[in-house]
């Protein structure tokens, strides 16, 4: 085989395995941030304690609603 169908092959694999590469690594972190959401309920009331607010069920409620609309 002549040295230029080398090159050739090399680069389609490496632009192969980039895209493919991206796309796993990709559809990976959207299922791990689905299942392990970046902040919980705990951590809010927490954060809400730390600034000088009372944190209420419903306060919490409409916050974490907020966020994960805001997910979407």
């Amino acid at each position: 085989m002549a040295t230029w169908m080398w090159i050739i092959l090399v680069l389609v694999a490496l632009a192969a395995g980039l895209v493919l590469g991206f796309l796993g690594a990709r559809k990976y972190m959207e299922k791990y941030l689905k299942e392990n959401p970046p902040i919980n309920e705990e951590q809010l009331k927490g954060m809400m304690l730390q600034m000088g607010q009372k944190p209420s069920k419903k306060k919490l409620n409409q916050m974490m609603n907020s966020m994960k609309r805001n997910a979407k």
